[in-house]
């Protein structure tokens, strides 16, 4: 008589089933060529670090052209993009993730930068049109219209100076000028000060005490400008070629400046630098590309500033550790350049604008530094 063999599985596949000495949490991606589900096979698990609905959330749809620039407001519950298309598209971080506002051909160009208000409903925008729109996010409306410069605005910052807390914006742009002006929904329609640095700026960014202005320029170099003086007093040096954008700290002691080289720089800033030439750490690994795009860096804000992100031409954004110079992540998911990064104000979630018209949002792990 002979032996019977062995009857094969369901579906004619062999599965290894993975040991567990413990219980093993609820969120789990399984693997199974059955329905059986005492044959499937566990090969990952997903920590979740935030309030997200799903590690990774894509908002499209908006968009017919590149995203130039994508911010969180300041409570962190809403995002704003603008676009090549002319339109800035609003956007709830949390569930449902709703396009709830899309506002069309605001400028007669593309816009290439945005602010959110720190203390009111406006929204900030800077144009290839030359000019700067202040939007009245409560009814979509234009409340302000700047024609701030003779070229394309670059880069726009704001921030609040003075007891009265009155809100300061300024602009860099091609023609070779910084300009400060009043915001908020009443003010000026001529700048507070202009600052010609004589070749065009590209990116502009705000001190902590809003006393200097920050401006990259075309000549390589970041001039520090004083709002009180109205004078450069000095400059940044270490770039190779063009920052594209420049990020201050939460703290306020250091500077984010990618450039067009690929390299990053963090610059001290502190008034007593114990680097000569105040460069604090060398970052590699966001390629610039050769579209001489404005890639916008950011800061990790749930941290106090323990991580930084800058995206790349290879369609991926890159976060690295700012006390070891080592890269942390890797994020694929574009299928374009990704112009623009920003970081949660309270929660470790990443914020990313491509070329490819798209945003995602993206969950990554606490800072073990907090």
């Amino acid at each position: 008589m002979s032996k019977r063999g062995a009857s094969p599985p369901p579906g004619g596949a062999l599965i290894k089933r993975v040991r567990s000495s413990s219980p093993q949490p609820n969120n789990q991606i399984a693997i199974s060529s059955s329905n059986n589900e005492r044959e499937q096979g566990l090969i990952r698990t997903v920590k979740r670090t935030s309030g997200l609905e799903a590690p990774i959330i894509s908002l499209s749809g908006s968009h017919g052209a590149e995203i130039m620039s994508c911010k969180f407001d300041p409570s962190g519950q809403n995002i704003a993009a603008c676009s090549a298309d002319r339109g800035v598209s609003l956007w709830k971080t949390y569930s449902p993730n709703t396009n709830y506002g899309l506002l069309s051909s605001i400028h007669k160009a593309p816009i290439l930068d945005l602010q959110w208000s720190l203390f009111s409903q406006l929204l900030y925008t800077a144009s290839a049109d030359h000019t700067i729109n202040i939007m009245d996010l409560t009814n979509g409306s234009r409340v302000r219209k700047l024609r701030a410069h003779r070229g394309i605005v670059n880069s726009l910052d704001r921030t609040l100076a003075g007891a009265a807390g009155t809100e300061l914006l300024v602009s860099g742009s091609d023609d070779g000028t910084v300009r400060v002006w009043e915001g908020g929904e009443e003010g000026d329609k001529q700048p507070v000060a202009v600052f010609e640095i004589g070749c065009p700026v590209t990116a502009v960014c705000w001190s902590a005490d809003g006393s200097n202005i920050y401006a990259g320029a075309l000549d390589n170099e970041i001039h520090v400008l004083d709002l009180r003086k109205q004078e450069e007093v000095y400059t940044l040096a270490g770039h190779t070629d063009t920052p594209t954008s420049l990020s201050l700290s939460p703290n306020g002691s250091f500077l984010l400046s990618p450039s067009l080289s690929s390299q990053t720089l963090i610059h001290d800033v502190r008034p007593f630098s114990p680097s000569p030439n105040r460069v604090h750490r060398v970052l590699v690994g966001a390629p610039a590309g050769f579209e001489n795009t404005l890639l916008r860096g950011a800061w990790s804000r749930n941290d106090d500033g323990k991580r930084v992100g800058v995206g790349g031409a290879d369609r991926t954004v890159c976060i690295w550790d700012v006390d070891s110079g080592k890269v942390l992540y890797k994020l694929p998911g574009h299928k374009g350049t990704v112009t623009a990064v920003d970081f949660h104000p309270k929660e470790p979630i990443v914020l990313t604008g491509s070329k490819d018209g798209t945003m995602l949002l993206g969950e990554i792990e606490p800072s073990l530094a907090v």
